[in-house]
């Protein structure tokens, strides 16, 4: 069947944070002069190995994760420090770089080409109600027909009800539906179990992800375009 609604995810597929940028900050403090363009690479491994080992771990966990994910992150980096006074400082410094959330460049031209060829779009995410103000506050949220957050809905992914309800929502059957999204085991794995297909975005190509075998992956969500094409 043909695509006609893509849903999006919000983080690392339509947004991304200035955390590079910010713990670099930090690590200069400390004596280490790292380039941003190592630290996003080693960010994205210790993502994917979160997101593979501990799902849910930043979402649900009544404890800050942070120095945790720090520890894991600071090993790939060869960095020593104290993870807990490194954690409060770069949340120093990202309370201090507003936004801290951007829109990767691609996004506002794709997602404005998409609704041009005439297809509906969505969000499905993971996120607090602060979801529909941060997509206003970049002018994306005027793309979408239906926002749904899990906060506000009672249910989240991977589950597949999160899936049901956006379904209801916009009243597309899931084969005639795509979901566009970064973590495979939320993503993937939950849009399948409703019969949604996926595209999973991975921005340095197989880095991180070298487990899984049975998905297709994007550099970004301008290539959405791209497999539609294919599919025509």
């Amino acid at each position: 069947m043909p695509v006609s609604f893509i849903w999006f995810d919000i983080g690392y597929t339509l947004l991304y944070m200035q955390r590079e940028l910010t713990y670099r900050q930090v690590l200069l403090e400390q004596g280490f002069d790292i380039p941003v363009d190592r630290l996003e690479r080693e960010f994205h491994v210790a993502d994917k190995y979160f997101m593979r080992e501990f799902p849910g771990v930043f979402g649900n966990s009544k404890h800050s994760p942070t120095p945790w994910f720090l520890g894991v992150l600071n090993y790939r980096l060869g960095v020593n420090g104290d993870l807990c006074a490194m954690a409060a400082r770069w949340r120093e410094f990202q309370q201090q770089t507003q936004p801290y959330w951007l829109p990767f460049d691609c996004v506002p031209g794709t997602l404005s080409e998409l609704k041009r060829q005439g297809l509906r779009l969505g969000v499905i995410s993971n996120w607090d109600s602060s979801a529909h103000s941060l997509l206003e506050s970049h002018g994306l949220a005027r793309f979408f027909e239906h926002i749904v957050i899990s906060s506000e809905v009672g249910c989240e992914k991977p589950g597949e009800e999160i899936f049901r309800v956006a379904l209801r929502k916009s009243g597309v059957p899931a084969d005639q539906c795509l979901y566009v999204g970064d973590n495979y085991y939320d993503d993937a794995l939950g849009s399948r179990q409703v019969g949604m297909p996926c595209l999973i975005v991975n921005r340095f190509s197989r880095l991180g992800i070298e487990e899984i075998e049975d998905q297709i992956f994007i550099r970004d969500v301008s290539q959405v375009l791209d497999y539609l094409k294919k599919l025509s």
